[in-house]
Formats: C-alpha cells, sequence, structure tokens
C-alpha cells in the first residue's frame, strides 16, 4: 500500500510540473502572437 502512495504521489508531482510547463509555453504563443499581430499592424499604418 505504501508503494501504491508513493507512485501516485510521485505521479501528481510530475503532473504539476507538466501543467507549469504547459501554463508557460501557452504565455509564450500567446505573447508572440500579440506581439506579431502588434508588428504587422503598425507596420501597415506607416
Amino acid at each position: 500500500m505504501a508503494n501504491l502512495i508513493a507512485f501516485v504521489n510521485q505521479f501528481l508531482e510530475y503532473l504539476v510540473v507538466f501543467g507549469a510547463a504547459v501554463v508557460l509555453v501557452l504565455i509564450g504563443v500567446f505573447a508572440g502572437i500579440y506581439m506579431r499581430k502588434r508588428k504587422d499592424a503598425k507596420e501597415s499604418a506607416s
């Protein structure tokens, strides 16, 4: 039983780390899209 609890604990820890990495990737993607749209709008306006 202790092995099962340790496995689930480790699994949840990796799940949290993976979730944090996904959040960072999504922030980077949306920031890149935002900056690219802003750059394109600035170039088309001038």
